[in-house]
C-alpha cells in the first residue's frame, strides 16, 4: 500500500484537496479531526489536559480559546500540549493505516499539518504539500476562522515555513490560482499514485 503523506500550513487547502482524495475513494487519515475527537467530551485526552492545563476544561470539553491562550507565545506549554496529543494522534494514525491494509487499500493518505515536523517514525511514499501565496492563506483563515491578525500571525509563525515545506516536497499542489487548476492538478496525482 502507498502510503501519501498531506501537509500544508492552515488556510493552505489541505481540506480541498483531502476531499478530492476522499471523492477518488482513497481512505484520509484527518490528523485534525482525531484531535479534536481527543479533545471533545470523553476523549481521551481531557484528564490528561485537565491535569496539566488547570482552567482549559469546562463540563468535560476544551475550551479551545482558553487553551489557545494558554500555549500561544509560550513554547514551553506548546511543547507539553505537543507531548500529550501526539502520541495519541499517532496510535490513531497507525489503527487507521491498519484498517487500510486490511482493506486492500492500494493507497493510503496521512492527511498532518505538522506531518514534515513530526516526521520521525513514519514511512511515506510520498509527501504531498499544499501551498498558496501568503495573503491568500490569511485571507482564507479570516474568512473561516474568528481569529485576531496577531493570532494568525502567530500560527503562521509556529508553523514551517511554507518555503521549507514546498523544498521537502516530492508534491506541490499549487491551491492560490483556482479551484479548478487545484483539482486538476489532485486528479493527475491521484491518476499517478493509482498506476
Amino acid at each position: 500500500m502507498k502510503i501519501v503523506g498531506l501537509t500544508g500550513g492552515i488556510g493552505m487547502g489541505k481540506s480541498t484537496a483531502a476531499l478530492a482524495f476522499r471523492r477518488a475513494r482513497i481512505p484520509v487519515f484527518d490528523a485534525d479531526a482525531t484531535v479534536h475527537t481527543l479533545q471533545s467530551r470523553g476523549g481521551r485526552a481531557i484528564p490528561v489536559l485537565d491535569r496539566e492545563f488547570p482552567g482549559t476544561i469546562r463540563d468535560g470539553v476544551l475550551d479551545r480559546a482558553a487553551m489557545r491562550q494558554a500555549v500561544l507565545g509560550k513554547p514551553d506549554a506548546l511543547k507539553r500540549l505537543e507531548r500529550i496529543l501526539h502520541p495519541m494522534v499517532r496510535q490513531e494514525e497507525n489503527a487507521f493505516l491498519a484498517r487500510a491494509r486490511r482493506r486492500g487499500c492500494r493507497v493510503a493518505v496521512l492527511d498532518v499539518p505538522l506531518l514534515l515536523e513530526t516526521m520521525e517514525g513514519r514511512n511515506l511514499d510520498k509527501i504531498v504539500v499544499v501551498s498558496a501565496p501568503r495573503a491568500i492563506q490569511i485571507h482564507r483563515v479570516r474568512l473561516r476562522r474568528r481569529m485576531s491578525a496577531e493570532d494568525i500571525a502567530a500560527i503562521i509563525s509556529r508553523q514551517m515555513p511554507d518555503a521549507e515545506k514546498r523544498r521537502q516536497a516530492d508534491v506541490v499542489i499549487k491551491t492560490g490560482l483556482s479551484r479548478n487548476h487545484t483539482l486538476k492538478a489532485l486528479h493527475r496525482l491521484i491518476r499517478d499514485l493509482r498506476a
